[in-house]
């Protein structure tokens, strides 16, 4: 599936055009971008749509794993050259992840590829390494802690250019605090790529990411992501949430695959549904 493709189509189909003779008034929002791994693709698709919208402006953004990547390319595209240079940012950014993904070793079968199927269920690299990572902790199978993302981050963005001197968006990045177990939040002045790479370490498959001396983990564990910052630091009370992991499954899980998936899914959800909660109340 083309997720980028869809996002786009998607949020065209939803959007309603203004009649000729009325000019739309303009109209700040913040964002909420959920992680979830290259499903990202599809927040990519959402924003490429709004930043087409002229009469919407970002004030903040809060994001967590895959959207914390995103989330952090627009605000460099942003500070560098305005909405389409936002556009081209993250157009650049995903065209880099597609390219280090081709060189993995985990990739559909060829049987797959024939009958037109992306999934990776029968990929022999991919049973091998979902084998590995239930027998062994990524400091043993992965000593070196390579992460590919690392690089394609350092390759896509200006952390200079994302300091709230030079950036129009408040940036807020969520991970997860391994010793205390609290949401830890990093603002633009405190961005780094370890940052970012915190918020999307997945610990079964990456080692802790330390930051002054404290270790960190995927923030989707607690915040997927936190609304709070954008309540305490924005203005503009309207918040639209990208969010991309499923709610709710019709069909029960009988694999144990199925079954491992849907427990993240409920996880990664659980924090964003109490936060919900608690600001309707």
């Amino acid at each position: 599936m083309n997720t980028h493709a869809d996002a786009v189509k998607l949020a065209s189909s939803q959007s309603e055009p203004a009649a000729p003779s009325v000019v739309r008034g303009k109209r700040t929002i913040n964002l909420a971008l959920q992680g979830g791994g290259a499903h990202g693709a599809f927040t990519w698709g959402v924003i490429d749509r709004l930043l087409d919208e002229e009469s919407l402006s970002f004030e903040g953004a809060v994001a967590t794993s895959a959207g914390a990547m995103n989330a952090a390319v627009l605000a460099y595209g942003l500070a560098e050259g305005g909405r389409r240079g936002a556009q081209k940012a993250l157009a650049n950014f995903w065209r880099r992840v597609s390219h280090a993904a081709a060189f993995s070793p985990l990739q559909p079968t060829l049987l797959d590829k024939m009958a037109g199927s992306r999934s990776l269920e029968y990929s022999p690299a991919f049973l091998m390494l979902d084998m590995v990572t239930r027998l062994m902790s990524p400091y043993q199978f992965n000593p070196l802690n390579f992460n590919p993302l690392k690089k394609v981050l350092e390759q896509s963005i200006d952390l200079d250019a994302v300091r709230m001197s030079r950036c129009p968006l408040k940036l807020n990045i969520c991970a997860t605090n391994v010793r205390t177990g609290k949401v830890k939040v990093f603002s633009n002045d405190e961005l780094s790529i370890d940052a970012i790479m915190a918020s999307a370490c997945l610990p079964f498959l990456f080692q802790a990411v330390e930051i002054d001396g404290e270790a960190y983990w995927d923030g989707g564990y607690m915040g997927n992501p936190a609304i709070f910052p954008l309540i305490y630091s924005c203005d503009t009370p309207d918040v639209l949430i990208v969010h991309i992991n499923p709610i709710e499954r019709a069909e029960l899980p009988r694999s144990a695959t199925d079954i491992l998936n849907r427990i993240n899914e409920i996880s990664f959800n659980s924090s964003l549904l109490r936060e919900m909660r608690a600001i309707a109340f």
